[in-house]
């Protein structure tokens, strides 16, 4: 992809998604673009997702405006209108491979909500998070809402959503909306590129499974026999073979 919103560059088995707006936020042209980037993974097995500088700073309020302006007292057009984000993000979401967002600098908005659909985050130390839609007088509607809460519980996502108001990566580790911070954008972007090389030599169905079992939002017994059909359908003698030579027996034997 060379267009202006998305650049999507592959390296092996691991594809990066570069969310490449000029002004670090979402145009009209993101929402169209990046499900054709998706749909050229081939068959990369890990997908990075990073911005150019910041993650994002939210929609290109300019470019965005006029589209939900003309749509405004027509909930049929209204509803058009957002289903073309949602089909994104939601594109994003259903990936059999695992996502990693490597966030730096400002990760607001329709960027937090897409980097909740995510499936690991990493940032820098100078990373922030905000969900500032209230004080636009907006209700969030692209999935933030919706996942914010299975992340980082519902008090901590009714603070973000509700107060509107920014937290540091520090705060967003301690929450759990991050799992590593870095000290630097360079640091984050090399310790992103060696997690998903060490996904990408890990059997991709058994993390395709994974993925859907902790995604599946079904009640716990029926999630079991989910999980279960999946590995009688996937699951292969060879990774028998692999299980069984694992390393706590591997440093058993070396010591006796």
């Amino acid at each position: 992809m060379t267009d202006h919103s998305v650049r999507l560059s592959r390296e092996g088995e691991v594809a990066t998604l570069t969310l490449a707006h000029p002004k670090g936020a979402f145009g009209p042209a993101t929402w169209r673009d990046l499900p054709g980037a998706l749909a050229e993974l081939g068959g990369a097995r890990v997908l990075v997702v990073r911005g150019e500088r910041h993650f994002s700073v939210g929609l290109d309020v300019a470019a965005t405006a006029p589209i939900i302006a003309s749509a405004l007292g027509d909930p049929a057009k209204f509803r058009a209108v957002v289903d073309e984000m949602h089909a994104a993000i939601e594109g994003l979401a259903a990936l059999p491979v695992p996502v990693v967002a490597a966030i730096d600098g400002w990760c607001i908005g329709a960027g937090l909500e897409l980097a909740s659909a995510c499936d690991l985050r990493l940032c820098s130390a100078s990373a922030r998070f905000s969900l500032p839609e209230v004080k636009l007088g907006i209700t969030a509607d692209l999935g933030g809402l919706q996942r914010l809460p299975h992340l980082i519980g519902r008090g901590r996502a009714a603070h973000l959503a509700l107060t509107g108001e920014p937290i540091d990566a520090v705060t967003a580790e301690r929450w759990g909306l991050v799992t590593e911070v870095l000290p630097d954008a360079e640091t984050l972007y090399a310790r992103a590129g060696s997690l998903a090389a060490h996904l990408a030599s890990l059997p991709p169905k058994a993390l395709e499974g994974t993925k859907r079992t902790l995604g599946d939002g079904l009640p716990h017994a029926e999630s079991l026999a989910a999980a279960v059909a999946w590995n009688a359908r996937h699951m292969t003698a060879e990774a028998l073979k692999l299980s069984a030579v694992s390393p706590q027996r591997s440093a058993s034997k070396s010591k006796s």
